[in-house]
């Protein structure tokens, strides 16, 4: 099972994202975690459309885009448009996830779907064949530098679990307050794929901090 990690844009110096994308690529990180937010999912706005666009024509690192939007369905064709390599979503939307990932898959990039928190993770068992990865969160979605929940390793480990009896093809993404000490308990449970951002991007050392994360 390959390690992934996937660097949070909420960490970042977002006055000179060029430089943080080329950093990211000088220190083998796998792919930019693109967190989009509306203001009605989640008690935050981020970033969208244009921004995604001009980091795609500058970097070819591996866009990982996370919709924390209540309509995910409506801009799917749209983030695929602006570079999105894989685009995520949450079974908590106002969308029908049949449908979602069906355009993501349509639109040739990878879908993967998230549930929250407090969502149980077998909500999402029927859908597993049909995308790239689950994320998982641990923290609740919405703002970044929040603190890791322990109890969702539990939710990890099910899920872990569940794919391996089935013999499914999946990864498990987990994203919120990820750093050298939680991810222990996050590899143990069965996440393969790690998004950090605040832990990454502040370290003295980013080789170091990416080091400790795979």
């Amino acid at each position: 099972m390959k390690t992934y990690i996937s660097a949070s844009i909420l960490g970042a110096d977002l006055l000179n994202l060029a430089d943080e994308c080329d950093r990211l690529k000088e220190n083998n990180v796998d792919m930019l975690h693109f967190d989009v937010m509306d203001g009605q999912f989640v008690n935050n706005i981020s970033f969208g459309l244009p921004v995604l666009e001009k980091i795609s024509k500058y970097t070819d690192i591996f866009l990982d885009v996370h919709l924390m939007i209540k309509s995910p369905l409506d801009y799917i064709d749209a983030f695929a448009k602006a570079g999105s390599n894989m685009i995520t979503f949450h079974v908590e939307s106002d969308s029908d996830p049949d449908e979602t990932i069906s355009t993501i898959k349509k639109a040739g990039v990878k879908a993967g779907i998230s549930v929250k928190p407090g969502t149980p993770v077998e909500e999402i068992y029927r859908f597993l064949d049909r995308v790239d990865m689950v994320l998982i969160m641990t923290v609740e979605p919405g703002f970044g530098g929040q603190g890791f929940i322990p109890e969702t390793a539990s939710k990890i480990e099910t899920l872990r679990k569940y794919i391996t009896e089935k013999n499914i093809d999946v990864d498990i993404q987990v994203d919120g307050g990820i750093n050298n000490k939680t991810i222990d308990i996050v590899r143990k449970a069965g996440a393969n794929v790690f998004v950090s951002g605040s832990y990454l991007f502040n370290s003295p050392s980013m080789a170091e901090a990416v080091k400790s994360l795979k």
